[in-house]
Parts: C-alpha cells; sequence; structure tokens
C-alpha cells in the first residue's frame, strides 16, 4: 500500500472558524476524514499532520523522504516566506502536490508568489476542501506502478 502525507501548516487547524467567507464551515477534521475515506477506498494509507511551527513541518518533509511515496502540502501562509521548507522539498525524490484551499491568485498581491511551486509536481488552488481528494486523485496518477 502506497503512503501518502498530508501536511497543513499555521492557522490550518482553525478551519471553520476563521475567515469562513474564503474558507466555508468545514474543520480541519472534516478534511481528515474525506482523506481517510478516500484513502482506504483507492489502497492509500494517508497521513495527516498539521503544525503552526515552521520546523517542525521541515522535520516532517526530511522524514517523509523514506517514509512515504507521495507528500501533499497546504503550506498556508509558509507558502509565500519559507525558504526552509522550499529546499526541505527540494531533498525530495518523491512526487509533491501543492495545495491551497483559496484560489491564491484571487487574492491578495503577496499571495500570488509560492516558494513551493518550484519544486511541486502540480498545483491544485481554489477548490475548497475537495482540493485535498482532488489532490489524492492526483497524487495516484504520479505513484502508478
Amino acid at each position: 500500500m502506497k503512503k501518502i502525507i498530508i501536511l497543513n501548516g499555521p492557522n490550518l487547524n482553525l478551519l471553520g472558524e476563521r475567515e469562513k467567507n474564503q474558507y466555508g464551515n468545514f474543520t480541519l477534521k472534516d478534511i481528515e476524514k474525506k482523506c481517510h475515506d478516500f484513502g482506504k477506498k483507492n489502497h492509500l494509507e494517508v497521513s495527516l499532520f498539521q503544525s503552526n511551527i515552521e520546523g517542525e513541518l521541515v522535520e516532517k518533509i526530511q522524514d517523509s523522504r523514506k517514509k512515504h511515496q507521495g507528500l501533499i502540502i497546504n503550506a498556508g501562509g509558509y507558502t509565500h516566506t519559507s525558504v526552509a521548507i522550499h529546499d526541505a522539498l527540494k531533498i525530495l525524490k518523491i512526487p509533491i502536490i501543492e495545495l491551497h484551499i483559496t484560489n491564491i491568485y484571487n487574492r491578495e498581491e503577496f499571495r500570488h508568489k509560492s516558494l513551493i511551486s518550484r519544486v511541486a509536481n502540480g498545483v491544485i488552488c481554489g477548490f475548497g476542501s475537495e482540493g485535498y481528494v482532488m489532490s489524492l486523485q492526483a497524487m495516484k496518477l504520479f505513484i502508478k506502478e
């Protein structure tokens, strides 16, 4: 069974509470359930991790290089600022999908720049919580045997 890790960055633990006009009413727990359900139906072992701390995300990325066959990352605000996350992702030899709940190109100008896109195999943004399942579907294509 292929192992996929989904990393969520800062403030995503507050989904369902924050900026509902941008992010909707769903929670991170709702997303986790959707991802686990998709994984079970598609023979994928899906693990999820969220942190508000950049270094914890970097450590998970580094650990994933030997434990997982694919990585999906919604780095939140770190997407636009973290050279450390970029550098950690650059080391990986597994497929990477950059994910955003909202369309970052429809938002503030500073959100249009991603330090992750250059090291990702693909980007999914603007599809709300469904973007997580879409990312898993896309990852299946990348990790086909």
